[in-house]
């Protein structure tokens, strides 16, 4: 069932991606998928390019996979040291009924607006409430930082 699930997912996310997402398999692993998420606009994570590990547990879609960002981000509900993920579809609230499209949504819909009530960064999230014009700048050096796909010019010596 699982593996039937998995490439069915991946077939209607190649045809029909959420808007800003991209899915891909890592390795031939139908297991291990890597997705990159674009940042939406008028956030501080603006054409961002971050990418995250998929990882199917082998009862999916009875238990949740397992979502990591592995672009660094300043967000107070993804951790910056793990890249893990404080949204409830992929805890509690998790149901077969989700898809890989569904959650990316909602990843999406977290960027756009974050939840400091429910932090897994402390000092972000108070940061957030308490300073939200350097929080804001912070996210967008970190964006500029980590998730931009400039790429430097070599030094002429």
């Amino acid at each position: 069932m699982s593996i039937l699930r998995i490439e069915k997912e991946l077939e209607l996310m190649n045809k029909d991606p959420p808007y800003g997402c991209t899915v891909g398999i890592s390795n031939d692993n139908k297991l291990h998928w890597i997705a990159t998420i674009i940042g939406p606009e008028n956030t501080p994570y603006e054409n961002g390019i971050f990418k995250l590990d998929i990882y199917f547990p082998s009862d999916y879609p009875y238990k949740p996979p397992k979502i990591n960002f592995k672009t660094n981000i300043y967000h107070p509900n993804i951790s910056s040291s793990s890249g893990s993920i404080c949204i409830d579809i992929l805890k509690d609230k998790w149901s077969p009924a989700l898809t890989i499209n569904k959650i990316l949504l909602s990843i999406c819909s977290m960027l756009n607006d974050p939840n400091p009530n429910d932090p897994l960064e402390l000092d972000i999230a108070k940061l957030f409430k308490l300073n939200y014009n350097l929080y804001y700048q912070t996210a967008k050096n970190w964006t500029l930082l980590y998730a931009s796909d400039i790429v430097s010019s070599p030094k002429i010596m």
